[in-house]
């Protein structure tokens, strides 16, 4: 039971870690015009949690958190660089690095982590931790298990991308929900997909959110750091 309260804090809204000033190019898109419904956004969001999250991140997260529950510390360090090295634009690098920064903080104050010595140590000597670094350690330091890990994360992600767009298209917080459980019901199957699938068919081609992610950096008005 403790693991799953420790998880509902880390999938939390409320995690001090900045996630909600990051909309993923989703601010572009909608100054674009690109986005403009709830049905585009339902779209938008749902190919990049099939196609680029769902089929690279996630299924690297619950290869960290086996790293981290294994003490290998050379695998951690490769699976971070990879993570660091697929980020495409400098506000996407600047994300995950900003808030991996702020986990790590976080958790050196914690109770059930800062008492790991060796675990803090060992994320302290990781240069530039990713933001899936970070909370992989949390995951693994907490005992909350990759099946549970890995849908929280994505739901935690998911959430996120659609109150960027209730904020943005703007939308009212009843579309919001729908979008929500529309694209909430797809997790389990996700889930399902990224802890099966070999390292050599992750993928997070996604020409779309790069383009986004590139026309944001020079976006004149914006909510967004990404």
């Amino acid at each position: 039971m403790l693991a799953l309260v420790r998880l509902l804090q880390l999938a939390s809204p409320a995690l001090p870690v900045g996630a909600y000033t990051y909309s993923q190019g989703l601010e572009w898109l909608v100054e674009s015009g690109e986005i403009k419904t709830e049905a585009d956004v339902a779209e938008w969001i749902g190919d990049l949690l099939e196609f680029g999250v769902g089929s690279f991140e996630a299924p690297l997260l619950a290869a960290l958190i086996g790293a981290w529950q294994r003490d290998d510390t050379i695998e951690l360090a490769r699976l971070n660089d990879d993570f660091l090295a697929s980020r495409e634009t400098a506000e996407l690098r600047a994300e995950t690095v900003q808030m991996g920064y702020s986990l790590v903080r976080l958790l050196s104050d914690l109770p059930g982590f800062a008492e790991l010595a060796a675990g803090r140590e060992r994320l302290l000597a990781i240069d530039e931790p990713a933001f899936p670094t970070a909370w992989a350690a949390a995951a693994a330091a907490w005992r909350i298990p990759g099946e549970m890990a890995v849908p929280a994360y994505l739901w935690a992600w998911l959430e996120n991308q659609v109150m960027a767009a209730v904020k943005t298209v703007p939308l009212g917080q009843s579309a919001g929900q729908r979008l929500l459980a529309a694209l909430g019901s797809r997790v389990p199957a996700v889930t399902e997909r990224a802890l099966a699938l070999p390292e050599a068919d992750w993928h997070n081609f996604t020409p779309g959110l790069a383009l986004a992610c590139s026309r944001h950096e020079t976006q004149y008005t914006r909510l967004f750091r990404s």
